[in-house]
C-alpha cells in the first residue's frame, strides 16, 4: 500500500475559542492548509516547527516519543489544534517534531486520534481516507 495524504485545514483552538467568546474577530484566528500523511501508526496530530509558529501554539509540556525509525525524542506538546477535513473537525493537541527542513507544512502526520473522532478510515483499494460510515459521522461511545 502507498502513502495516503489528506488535505487539511490547521487552526488555533484557542483562537476559535476567543471569537466565539468575541475577543477577536473571525479573519483574525491563526490557521493554515497543509497536505498531511495519513499515519494510523502514529497516535495523534503531528505537526513542525514552522506549523507551531505559522498557527502561534503556545507548548503546554514535553513528551518523550518513539519515531517510525526506533529513534527516542522529546518532543513538544501544543495547547489544542482545531482540524478540519472535508465537513468535519476535530480538536486534540499537536506533538511537534523538529525538522529544519520543514518548510510550509510538510511532516505533518495525521494520527489514530483525530482519525477516529472524526469518523474517518483508511480505504486501502482506492488509497484514500473516507467517512467509516459515510456521510454521517457516529462517535463511538464505550
Amino acid at each position: 500500500m502507498g502513502h495516503i495524504f489528506a488535505d487539511i485545514t490547521l487552526k488555533n483552538a484557542g483562537d476559535v475559542t476567543n471569537v466565539g467568546r468575541g475577543y477577536i474577530k473571525a479573519p483574525e484566528v491563526r490557521e493554515t492548509a497543509v497536505r498531511a500523511l495519513v499515519d494510523t501508526g502514529a497516535g495523534t496530530l503531528v505537526i513542525n516547527d514552522w506549523v507551531q509558529a505559522k498557527l502561534g501554539l503556545t507548548v503546554v509540556g514535553l513528551r518523550r516519543v518513539s519515531l517510525g525509525n526506533n529513534t527516542k525524542e522529546i518532543c513538544k506538546v501544543t495547547e489544542p489544534v482545531e482540524i478540519h477535513w472535508k465537513d468535519r473537525q476535530t480538536t486534540c493537541p499537536a506533538l511537534v517534531i523538529a525538522d529544519q527542513r520543514s518548510v510550509g507544512g510538510g511532516d505533518v502526520l495525521l494520527g489514530v486520534i483525530p482519525l477516529e473522532d472524526m469518523d474517518l478510515v483508511v480505504d486501502p483499494t482506492k488509497q484514500e481516507l473516507r467517512g467509516a460510515h459515510g456521510d454521517e459521522v457516529i462517535s463511538l461511545v464505550m
